[in-house]
């Protein structure tokens, strides 16, 4: 079963495993990539760096998964893409609290959760990225 595929403002845990198993792999990718591009001068330089980009990207699809779900509930608007909105905030002041950062959390409260938020709206509204237009 899909992310979409679960009703709104419930099934939480399911929602949020599935939101931090799908950030967890964007982290090892994320973090291949970085590593070639820029190799470490040791094993464990590799690791860690490995290590703190996945575990990063992984908080941040568990805390995405769960606020939205959880403010899904609390305002009692399921379908509301405003959830979303809190959602990705909240994983940017994640990202501005590790970097002890309040620029970086603001940018990233405000740059993810405009993302989360029309992808939200995209859903509910037919868009496509890719394929022929629909006529």
């Amino acid at each position: 079963m899909g992310y979409w595929d679960l009703k709104e403002g419930s099934n939480c845990l399911e929602k949020t495993w599935i939101t931090t198993k799908l950030a967890t792999a964007l982290g090892l990718v994320g973090s291949a990539y970085h590593i070639l591009a820029f190799p470490p001068d040791s094993a464990l330089a590799t690791v860690q760096r490995a290590t703190t980009a996945t575990v990063t990207m992984a908080t941040l699809g568990a805390i995405f998964g769960m606020t939205t779900c959880l403010s899904a509930q609390a305002r009692e608007a399921p379908d509301d893409p405003l959830n979303y909105f809190i959602g990705g905030c909240a994983s940017g002041i994640f990202l501005g609290a590790k970097t002890h950062s309040v620029s970086t959390g603001t940018s990233a409260c405000l740059g993810l959760g405009t993302l989360a938020y029309f992808t939200k709206v995209g859903k509910m509204e037919g868009w496509r990225i890719t394929g022929p237009p629909k006529l």
